[in-house]
């Protein structure tokens, strides 16, 4: 899937339901996008209306999947000579939106808002916790087009 910023790969996922339920491949270690590989696995649930923006790593890929709630997917290219710095997506992802994994480079702020909840982000990073790598940018700075308010 063709995506508004260099390198964030959307994949679309293939959902095999029966009368139990259904079952869902997320990620396997063969698929393109997912290089240089497994780091950590991490579950953030989240209530209603919680805001977590924008967050932003130099060396660490992110790769989420929302199992159960709806989030609201902010993601704005930082990175300096990117052709698509200071570019935008918005989109939704879990309950009742296409089954899909994201996967957001170094460099690229990210950040949720939690419409449905509760909200269960399951994510694997490329590399274990390194609070040297966490940035933070407050969710409503002024240098990026983006308004967590609307829904």
């Amino acid at each position: 899937m063709e995506t508004s910023i260099q390198d964030v790969v959307i994949k679309d996922l293939a959902t095999h339901p029966d009368q139990r339920g259904f079952f869902r491949e997320i990620i396997r270690g063969t698929d393109d996008f997912f290089h240089p590989g497994f780091g950590q696995w991490s579950h953030s649930q989240m209530v209603v209306g919680v805001l977590k923006a924008w967050h932003i790593h130099q060396v660490q890929t992110d790769y989420w999947y929302v199992a159960t709630g709806v989030l609201r997917v902010g993601l704005w290219d930082c990175r300096p000579g990117s052709p698509t710095r200071g570019r935008t997506m918005d989109f939704l992802m879990g309950d009742g939106q296409p089954g899909r994994v994201a996967k957001i480079p170094p460099g690229v702020a990210h950040g949720c808002k939690v419409l449905v909840a509760p909200a269960n982000l399951i994510y694997m990073t490329t590399h274990i916790y390194n609070p040297a790598d966490e940035g933070r940018i407050p969710h409503d700075t002024p240098e990026v087009a983006f308004d967590w308010t609307h829904e």
